[in-house]
């Protein structure tokens, strides 16, 4: 039998168990703010994240403007933040 370390070890319970995508959710969620300015944050009314596919929800139609331009960027800094491939696409509602 192998040695891993915890963190080795959680990632693959993470990873046989299939709740990584909800985790990636939460954090999300939790460090909104972290990843984008507070004022996106501030307007911004929920998250959604299934099969890599990020649904940001806002009534504020100049952000949801500025969200769709800035999409690809927006998906660099998620991705950045996690460290790993998070999101794949974006949709803005």
């Amino acid at each position: 039998m192998g040695q891993y370390s915890i963190g080795d070890a959680l990632n693959q319970l993470l990873e046989k168990s299939h709740w990584k995508p909800k985790i990636h959710e939460l954090r999300l969620k939790e460090e909104w703010a972290a990843i984008v300015d507070k004022t996106i944050s501030k307007y911004t009314r929920d998250l959604s994240l299934y099969n890599k596919k990020l649904t940001i929800y806002t009534d504020v139609a100049p952000l949801k403007q500025e969200l769709m331009y800035g999409r690809e960027q927006l998906m660099v800094r998620i991705n950045e933040y996690f460290g790993e491939r998070v999101v794949e696409e974006i949709v803005i509602k």
